[in-house]
């Protein structure tokens, strides 16, 4: 079992930043794949970054690369996203998510048994 809990969410200004932060329970965190996933108002949640176990593998959505970036800290048990540039489209509640799936896979939100709470995002223009 893997608890997962996201902060760092607020509101910013157009091209402004925010870190989001997803700290994790239990010594197992290292054999996960992390990944970050966000829901918009009235869409559906959709994937925007992953990592792999190592960190050594990371994966974007074509919408925020460049702007995102996606780091872990195994020996923190959090996982984190930097974004920059944000733009008022990027506001929804985003939510980490835990996987022992591998590869491409990991894209897919199908494959994550772990997700934590949510944290809302708002960028104004």
């Amino acid at each position: 079992q893997v608890q997962l809990v996201e902060s760092g969410g607020g509101l910013v200004q157009a091209g402004g930043s925010l870190r989001l932060s997803c700290a994790a329970s239990g010594r197992t965190f290292s054999r996960y794949a992390m990944g970050w996933f966000r829901q918009g108002p009235g869409k559906e949640r959709e994937f925007v970054a992953a990592i792999s176990w190592s960190g050594g593998s990371t994966y974007y959505a074509d919408s925020v690369k460049g702007r995102f970036t996606i780091s872990r800290d195994n020996a923190k048990n959090t996982v984190y996203l930097q974004m920059d540039s944000l733009k008022p489209e990027d506001t929804a509640v985003y939510y980490c998510a835990a996987t022992y799936y591998s590869g491409s896979d990991i894209l897919r939100d199908q494959v994550y048994a772990y997700w934590g709470q949510g944290t809302q995002v708002t960028v104004s223009s």
